[in-house]
């Protein structure tokens, strides 16, 4: 564990425990689950045997820079930080009011009367993630792939004239004067001069890039409406129940956007497993231009995440390089 940041311990949990779950449950351990950069996920092991996982929006579980987290953005841009309490209650609320499984909450707590920083105590599904099955046994997680595209068909088919995270929807704060082609454009472009100061390969090729970039865009015609997508949505982010349904996690990045972004990752994420989730309305060239956009995304984020202290540094690294041979191919 990071000597250098304090997590959570076990003896700070007593009163959490105790209004959540009444007197006659006690805490034996806490575990922090590996994975997390913006939010801090830890398990709770009970006397009972039961679990529950513990969700901690603190300053001492993000591992993102404090000068860059946010570079580029500000709070009413979908692509800003997609971490947070409100994000988190108001995604969860639309996806329940959607038959969307997600973990079911036992506690929403912003008083800090328990923990000196925003929580959410929530379900430990039994039955681990989607990538471990597909992992260990692909041909049984056939069935969570399929329920899984029936609810990604469900999200795209819930759509809006504005976009944006829903919480800031809500709120009002995420009103756009801009198209998604034109939100992503602008991302692309700061990306790839971010890349290209970093990465000399990057530098050489910046122009062709650059107008490469353009030229995708210049492709792509204009919507007005917009489908629920989750924006991160791995196989990491997808849990399987006792039933083996999919159960989705990670949610605070939820937004009304353009489909294809969401359909750019899964492809990348889900590789040959992709087939099970993909629609036969797709824009192909909007994917075209998306999918290089999200490569340049997926080198400078992790690029940036590796400037502070961040512990698992070659698998940031491994995600940077494969990104970053992906956007080189576009110039061939």
């Amino acid at each position: 564990m990071d000597e250098t940041r304090k997590f959570v311990e076990q003896d700070q949990l007593t009163s959490l425990v105790r209004a959540t779950f009444g007197p006659a449950r006690h805490l034996n351990a806490v575990a922090r689950l590996r994975g997390g950069t913006k939010k801090g996920v830890y398990r709770l092991i009970f006397d009972d045997e039961s679990t529950a996982i513990l969700y901690i929006w603190g300053d001492e579980e993000n591992y993102w820079p404090k000068s860059q987290e946010s570079a580029g953005s500000d709070r009413a841009d979908p692509f800003s930080e997609a971490s947070g309490f409100d994000l988190f209650e108001a995604s969860h609320a639309c996806l329940n009011a959607l038959g969307i499984r997600t973990p079911h909450v036992y506690v929403l707590d912003r008083s800090k009367s328990h923990f000196p920083a925003d929580l959410a105590v929530v379900e430990d599904v039994p039955g681990g993630t989607l990538e471990a099955m597909l992992q260990h046994n692909p041909q049984g997680a056939e069935r969570t792939l399929a329920q899984l595209g029936i609810v990604l068909q469900k999200m795209q088919q819930h759509r809006s004239q504005r976009l944006g995270k829903v919480a800031l929807l809500e709120s009002g704060e995420a009103l756009q004067n801009r198209s998604c082609e034109q939100i992503v454009l602008d991302r692309a472009v700061r990306h790839l001069a971010e890349v290209a100061s970093r990465v000399e390969s990057v530098a050489i090729a910046h122009s062709r890039l650059e107008a490469k970039i353009h030229e995708l865009a210049g492709a792509v015609r204009q919507r007005t409406e917009y489908s629920l997508i989750h924006g991160e949505l791995g196989p990491d982010h997808v849990l399987v129940d006792e039933r083996g349904d999919p159960v989705i996690i990670d949610i605070e990045g939820v937004m009304f956007f353009d489909v294809e972004w969401e359909h750019v990752f899964l492809q990348l994420r889900f590789n040959e497993h992709y087939r099970w989730l993909r629609p036969n309305d797709l824009d192909e060239q909007r994917m075209q231009f998306y999918a290089l956009a999200m490569h340049l995304s997926l080198v400078a984020g992790p690029l940036r995440l590796l400037d502070g202290d961040f512990p698992d540094r070659e698998f940031m690294m491994e995600i940077a390089e494969y990104n970053l041979q992906q956007a080189l191919t576009f110039l061939q």
